[in-house]
């Protein structure tokens, strides 16, 4: 990904392990994929959840509910894909409690995930905190 500098973001190298070590998710190095992921179901929530709350406004004030009926479930599975992501990636990533709670405020909140997304982007990969 490219930053508005056009420099491209350091990749961090693959973390080496004793192969006698079990697999455990907090031995699996954070990797710019699982972020990338994050950041586009943010934004597919974020998007999902106005468009739910213009369904909404259209199911009470035109009698219309099928935007609710579509929106509702698709927002439903977004939202819980952005909850389960985001306590993946605090936990890979070394993520404080504020800072993860912050980010699962960002998806009940209109506009949240575009926040969070915006965030995600401007900070070093690998940062914590």
């Amino acid at each position: 990904m490219l930053r508005r500098s056009g420099l491209q973001r350091p990749r961090g190298r693959p973390a080496t392990r004793d192969p006698a070590t079990p697999w455990t998710l907090e031995s699996l190095p954070v990797t710019s994929s699982l972020e990338r992921t994050f950041r586009i179901t943010a934004l597919a929530e974020a998007t999902s959840f106005l468009a739910l709350l213009v369904a909404t406004y259209v199911k009470y004030g035109h009698d219309e509910p099928v935007g609710v009926q579509i929106l509702g479930p698709l927002h439903g599975l977004l939202f819980i894909a952005y909850v389960l992501l985001a306590f993946n990636l605090a936990s890979r990533a070394g993520w404080a409690t504020r800072t993860t709670g912050l980010v699962l405020v960002g998806a009940v909140l209109p506009f949240g995930g575009y926040v969070v997304d915006r965030w995600l982007a401007r900070r070093p990969l690998g940062a914590t905190g």
